[in-house]
């Protein structure tokens, strides 16, 4: 594309005020969860309101991200983005004033629902605005946004904890949106696509329920147990969802999701990256700031900074990965990935209740530099495995599987680590389970019937090696499952898709070919 001044001034503004939105998803992400324990103190909430705050925000968000991909490129990219981005802004103020938990987990769910349009939009903006190189380096940008406000988001949540309280780590979110705002509404040029397909509603609605039901139902679990009726009724209606999807799929002209592109084996063996990623890496971001403040006492400020280690790799390694792939393969260097997490996270096994930090940095640090090798070769890797004509709606898959899978993940991990507790402690005083999996140590120990907080913060170390073993155990499954179905050469060079690491790149393509 060929650029006047003009166009090359608005190219540029657009390109800042995306970055600038991109900064607050991941401290939207990471914030909560370092908030989740001064969240629980201050308004009293129950365990199972609590983690909601977290997988409220990641379903909202995963559920609707292609559905507005969808509506940007019909109604306008700019439109999808400012409306995004203003849902953001006003749902993060809100969640400032929030009386009590019902209100915030709500007001988590409308964030995500912005943050989706915001995404879809911003990105579909930034592909309609530039081609080529100037593209790559754009969605380049774009990555290195979302890994600053990973690698910094912890520290920025835990000092505004500390010194202000939980509720300033939502209102900063809004006001860096707001900055955002005032550079994308007077300089971003509105784009359409006129042969945008029509919103795909009705599996939009069968995608979200399956994804809140099943949610839902696992969450139930350390609660009620796996025979009651709310669990049962949960499963199978998400089951139900999941079919009535399948079906409405395959009967529409332009599907949401093309089912068929399951066909191919080494498309599915990419699926898996992200689930393994989300697992020993993603789940972490939320599992470690409610152990290292609510059960250990640390600091808010502390923990952000300690946080730091696991994920200021991501700033650097994607991008050390595209350039390894000169020298070895996109597939064994996501499965050595895998394997070198997988052996941090045997490492952070071993660290026991109030350890030194330094005790601590080492395993972290393991850990994201492994997942930063396949985090930095995914997106590549799930255009390169399919037909050329295939590679945006595959795209699509991926980006959702990738966010819709880290809500999928947290909710799994929460209701196991309860259960993992529970086993640890004496029958009757199972009920603390589940405020020590949330963080909430001063109620469990008002539930644990005699039980002194060493004894609880035992039994929460016990079950938290356990489930790190089991995570171990599944990176490391997924690692040879990687080798397996990949083991076929790509017929796209890795190595010049693999520069734009973003997860934005995955809906940008899907929705700018469409």
């Amino acid at each position: 594309m060929s650029l006047d001044r003009t166009s090359s001034v608005s190219a540029g503004w657009t390109l800042l005020a995306v970055c600038t939105a991109a900064l607050i998803l991941p401290l939207s992400f990471s914030g909560g969860a370092l908030a989740t324990p001064s969240i629980g103190l201050d308004l009293g909430a129950g365990p199972l309101a609590l983690t909601w705050i977290t997988n409220a925000f990641m379903l909202s968000f995963g559920s609707l991200l292609m559905a507005a991909g969808t509506l940007a490129d019909r109604y306008g990219r700019k439109r999808m983005f400012v409306s995004g981005v203003g849902v953001f802004v006003l749902a993060s103020l809100a969640l400032g004033l929030a009386p009590n938990i019902v209100w915030l987990d709500g007001l988590r769910a409308l964030q995500g629902v912005g943050a989706a349009a915001a995404l879809a939009g911003g990105s579909a903006a930034l592909a309609n605005t530039f081609e080529g190189r100037s593209q790559i380096k754009a969605f380049s940008l774009l990555g290195t946004s979302f890994g600053v406000g990973l690698a910094l988001g912890p520290i920025l949540a835990g000092v505004l904890i500390e010194h202000i309280g939980w509720r300033a780590v939502f209102v900063s979110g809004a006001l860096i949106g707001v900055l955002a705002l005032l550079m994308a509404i007077p300089m971003m040029h509105e784009s359409k696509d006129p042969h945008a397909s029509k919103l795909d509603a009705k599996g939009t609605v069968s995608f979200t329920a399956t994804l809140v039901l099943f949610t839902w139902g696992i969450l139930l679990v350390p609660s009620t147990g796996w025979n009651s009726a709310p669990v049962i009724g949960m499963l199978l209606g998400a089951l139900v969802c999941v079919l009535m999807f399948v079906r409405i799929e395959r009967r529409v002209t332009r599907p949401m999701l093309d089912l068929s592109l399951f066909r191919y084996p080494r498309f599915v063996g990419v699926q898996l990256l992200p689930v393994a990623t989300c697992f020993c890496f993603v789940v972490l971001l939320v599992l470690l700031p409610v152990r290292l403040i609510g059960i250990e006492g640390r600091s808010a400020t502390d923990t952000g900074l300690l946080m730091i280690a696991l994920s200021a790799p991501m700033l650097i390694v994607p991008y050390l990965a595209g350039v390894l792939t000169h020298w070895a393969s996109a597939r064994v260097l996501s499965a050595a990935g895998l394997l070198i997490a997988a052996a941090g996270l045997l490492l952070l096994s071993r660290v026991g209740i109030n350890q030194p930090t330094l005790e601590w940095v080492v395993p972290l640090l393991v850990i994201g530099i492994g997942t930063g090798l396949p985090w930095g070769l995914m997106d590549g890797l799930s255009v390169s495995v399919v037909p050329k004509e295939r590679a945006g709606m595959a795209t699509g898959i991926f980006g959702t599987t990738r966010v819709a899978g880290e809500g999928i993940s947290l909710a799994i991990v929460s209701a196991l680590l309860a259960v993992l507790i529970q086993r640890h402690l004496p029958s009757q005083s199972a009920g603390a389970a589940q405020y020590l999996a949330t963080g909430d140590l001063s109620q469990a120990t008002g539930v644990a019937q005699g039980l002194e907080q060493a004894v609880l913060g035992a039994a929460y170390l016990q079950a938290f090696q356990v489930l790190l073993y089991g995570l171990a155990a599944l990176t490391v499954a997924v690692a040879l499952l990687i080798l397996w179905f990949l083991r076929q050469a790509t017929p796209v060079a890795v190595a010049e898709l693999s520069e734009a690491t973003s997860d934005c790149e995955a809906i940008v393509n899907a929705k700018c070919k469409t």
